[in-house]
């Protein structure tokens, strides 16, 4: 049953709350509802939290002008609203940025890092590209990036086969709050700066992935990420998929995620 906070972060709680604790952190335009699909995996060793980023899903809009550190302190509140002293956190796309802006503002909070198809440093014209497309979003509106979004985000062949998971995709895009959308897609463009090579490294234990044809969170960048975090494990690269591989092929995503976690925590 979901719950919300104070500040209306709207949250569902999995599995035993005596065993680690484990977040789920969906990426831009999405839902908790990403991680449906392998909640009963998570949930078979862990106490699992799923919840909406501000101005997603259920939860409410940005109580504050959005950056990386007010998606931290989403998950601060979070962890103290349930009783969490510390959590691994899984974060995909944006969310992977925003479990590495949570540890650095707070790691003693912070058990464990997976880094699940999230940029890093772009280059010039890759940097350009994803502030266009911000732009795009606050003058044209929510909807005006998504076509281009699903041909990056999905092979042909899945979106010709699982068109109803396609469209989900969709649905979920339009119960976005358009302002906080907005400012969440500025996040998504300038805040992965203040994540390349940080004064304070970042010192968790960690596990980096992305899929092979991910333009937006490609090889390289995911290679970039581990070498910056001195307890990360070996770069993992799905062959194939694109940006939302882990709805393709969830199982890719999860299961080494799974192997990293029990290791780490259990």
């Amino acid at each position: 049953m979901s719950k919300a906070t104070p500040l209306g972060t709207a949250f569902e709680q999995h599995g035993d709350p005596a065993r680690p604790t484990v977040v789920l952190i969906h990426g831009l335009g999405l839902s908790r509802r990403l991680f449906d699909p392998m909640i009963d995996s998570f949930a078979a060793d862990f106490h699992v939290l799923t919840y909406d980023l501000y101005g997603h899903g259920e939860s409410a809009p940005p109580p504050r002008t959005a950056d990386l550190s007010l998606f931290a302190e989403q998950i601060r509140e979070l962890l103290d609203v349930t009783g969490v002293e510390k959590a691994a956190l899984v974060g995909f796309s944006i969310g992977g940025m925003i479990n590495r802006r949570f540890a650095l503002d707070f790691p003693e909070r912070l058990s464990a890092l997976a880094i699940w198809s999230s940029p890093h440093d772009r280059g010039v014209e890759g940097q350009q590209a994803v502030e266009d497309r911000a732009a795009t979003v606050r003058d044209q509106g929510t909807m005006s990036t998504l076509p281009a979004a699903l041909e990056r985000w999905f092979t042909p062949e899945f979106r010709a086969a699982a068109p109803g998971k396609v469209d989900r995709v969709r649905q979920w895009r339009e119960l976005v709050d358009a302002e906080g959308y907005a400012q969440a897609a500025w996040v998504l463009a300038h805040g992965v700066r203040e994540l390349i090579r940080p004064a304070t490294p970042i010192t968790a234990r960690a596990l980096v992935m992305t899929a092979e044809n991910d333009s937006g969170s490609n090889p390289a960048m995911s290679h970039a990420i581990t070498a910056e975090l001195p307890f990360a494990e070996p770069t993992l690269i799905i062959p194939r998929l694109q940006h939302l591989g882990l709805m393709e092929d969830p199982e890719a995503f999860a299961a080494p995620t799974l192997t990293f976690l029990k290791r780490t925590l259990l």
